[in-house]
């Protein structure tokens, strides 16, 4: 993910899920999100190390305890060669069957999930996990590292304009919430914020034929086999 607190607004729920039924879940987090807030007289590096802070709680709270922060520069995050490598290395490093990412695509009906960063994301972790990190001959300082190319068998994009499939979180909707409100930072309004994350979970869920009162996140799926 791009930012701190993208894959608690995105997909926290399925993770939440994942961890409660055993699956070893890692977070790479592209940025340290010195460019949130609005508190103007927080340094940046100030600001950094909160929200890395923020992200570390909010994690532990729905069963992740690897977090890995690459340092990227927020608000100016590139699909380049080192982003991608940079990636690639973390693939490598934990060997997923499963990389949950943002999408590429912009979306009109949620702008606020197609953030520049998220898109640039979300196009370098595609290229890492297809070609790079399954390629012997892509970045040879990561074999000089010792690490040996791995191949992703699914690639799950949040923030799609179009979702493949859902995920029942009704039972994980509460651990999401606990952990989007880590990023107090972020949250100039964390109530109104909690009601419509619940809201847009319920929606998905109806819209995706669940029954009501269920609440889902939905995924575009992508086989990367």
């Amino acid at each position: 993910m791009a930012h701190p607190d993208d894959v608690d607004f995105g997909s926290a729920g399925t993770v939440a899920t994942l961890t409660s039924q055993g699956v070893q879940v890692t977070y790479c987090l592209v940025t340290s999100g010195e460019a949130g807030g609005s508190d103007r007289a927080m340094s940046r590096a100030e600001m950094a190390s909160l929200r890395r802070k923020e992200q570390t709680e909010a994690a532990f709270i729905v069963g992740v305890h690897d977090l890995v922060f690459l340092g990227h520069p927020d608000g100016a995050v590139e699909a380049t060669l080192a982003l991608r490598r940079d990636i690639s290395r973390v693939i490598r490093m934990v060997r997923p069957q499963l990389v949950i990412t943002q999408s590429r695509e912009f979306n009109y009906d949620r702008v606020y999930a197609s953030h520049p960063d998220h898109l640039a994301t979300g196009v370098a972790a595609m290229s890492a996990v297809y070609p790079d990190a399954r390629n012997p001959f892509s970045y040879p300082e990561l074999l000089a590292e010792g690490l040996e190319p791995w191949s992703v068998d699914e690639v799950w994009l949040t923030g799609h304009p179009s979702f493949t499939d859902v995920v029942d979180v009704t039972d994980s909707v509460d651990r999401k919430i606990d952990a989007l409100m880590c990023h107090a930072s972020q949250m100039p309004e964390p109530e109104a914020t909690a009601a419509r994350v619940r809201q847009w979970m319920l929606f998905t869920a109806s819209s995706n034929g669940l029954p009501d009162g269920r609440s889902a996140e939905g995924f575009r799926v992508v086989s990367t086999v």
